[in-house]
C-alpha cells in the first residue's frame, strides 16, 4: 500500500504518479483551477493487488463546511471519473470529508446516481447546465486575459474586433483560451476571430466595449474568489494552498442569489 499526501516528486513513477496527474485535470468548477493546486486533495492511497489491479482511495476537503452541494458533487464525481480512467486502476473511492452533505455525496457518486438522484429536492435536472455556465465564464475570463495581452503588445481596443487567434503570441494566455474554446466547441483555428460571443459569433465594434467590460468583471470576480477560498482553506486547516502555475483560471463566481453560492 502506498500513501501519497502531496503531489509526487518528478522522480516518482507508477500508479501514484498517474493518479495525481489525473486528479490534476479535475478543476474547481467555480474557480476553474485544479483541485490539486488548491490543496483540496489531502490523500491518495493506492493498494496494489497486481500488475494491473489497483484500488485507489482519495480524500477531498473544501474551504467551507457549507460549500454548495452542486459544486462539491461535481468535484467528487469528476475526481472519481478521472482516477477510474487511469490505466491499472480497477476500483476507486472518492471520500469527501468535513462537509455537511459528505455522506450523501459520497454515496451518490459511488452508486453513480447522479446529482438529481442524490439530491432530488435540490436538483432541477442534472448538472450539465451548471457545468456549461462555468465553462462559458471560464472562456470569458481567459478572453479578457488574452485581450489584455494584446493591449500590452500595442493593440488598440477598437482594433480587437479584427484580431485573430493567430495574433496571440505563444503564452499561457493563448494556451488557456484555446483550451477553453475547445471545451465549448468553439473554433480554435488560426484564422478564427479572437473576440466572440458564447455561441462563437464575432463581436461587433458596437458590442465590443460591453463585452470587454463584462469579461473584466468575470476575471476580477474569479481572482478575488480564489484569494478568498485560499484564505478560508488556510484558516480552516492551517495549510496554505499554492497558486496554480501559470495564469490559467477563469470561471467566475455566481452572482449574488444565484444557485451555488459558496
Amino acid at each position: 500500500m502506498t500513501t501519497v499526501t502531496r503531489p509526487p516528486d518528478r522522480t516518482r513513477t507508477g500508479v501514484e504518479e498517474r493518479v495525481w496527474a489525473a486528479l490534476g485535470t479535475v478543476r474547481d468548477p467555480e474557480l476553474d483551477q485544479p483541485i490539486t493546486a488548491l490543496c483540496f486533495v489531502t490523500e491518495a492511497v493506492v493498494r496494489d493487488h497486481g500488475p494491473a489491479d489497483s484500488a485507489v482511495l482519495v480524500r477531498l476537503r473544501l474551504p467551507t463546511y457549507f460549500c454548495a452541494p452542486n459544486f462539491a458533487f461535481l468535484m467528487v464525481a469528476d475526481a472519481h471519473d478521472a482516477v477510474r480512467a487511469v490505466p491499472g486502476v480497477t476500483a476507486v473511492e472518492i471520500r469527501l470529508e468535513d462537509h455537511f452533505a459528505a455522506d450523501e455525496i459520497n454515496a451518490g457518486v459511488a452508486a453513480q446516481g447522479g446529482f438529481a438522484g442524490t439530491f432530488p429536492r435540490l436538483a432541477g435536472g442534472e448538472l450539465a447546465e451548471l457545468r456549461l455556465a462555468f465553462l462559458r465564464k471560464a472562456h470569458l475570463a481567459c478572453l479578457e486575459r488574452a485581450c489584455r495581452r494584446l493591449r500590452q503588445d500595442g493593440w488598440q481596443v477598437e482594433d480587437l474586433t479584427r484580431a485573430r487567434l493567430s495574433d496571440l503570441p505563444a503564452s499561457p494566455e493563448r494556451d488557456s483560451l484555446l483550451r477553453r474554446r475547445a471545451d465549448l466547441g468553439l473554433p480554435t483555428d488560426h484564422d478564427a476571430p479572437l473576440v466572440v460571443h458564447d455561441d462563437g459569433t464575432p463581436v461587433s465594434a458596437d458590442d465590443l466595449p460591453a463585452r470587454l467590460r463584462f469579461a473584466r468583471a468575470v476575471r476580477v470576480s474569479v481572482d478575488g474568489n480564489a484569494t478568498m477560498c485560499r484564505g478560508l482553506l488556510e484558516t480552516r486547516y492551517g495549510v496554505p494552498a499554492a497558486d496554480e502555475h501559470g495564469t490559467d483560471s477563469g470561471a467566475a463566481a455566481p452572482s449574488p442569489g444565484e444557485e451555488g453560492t459558496r
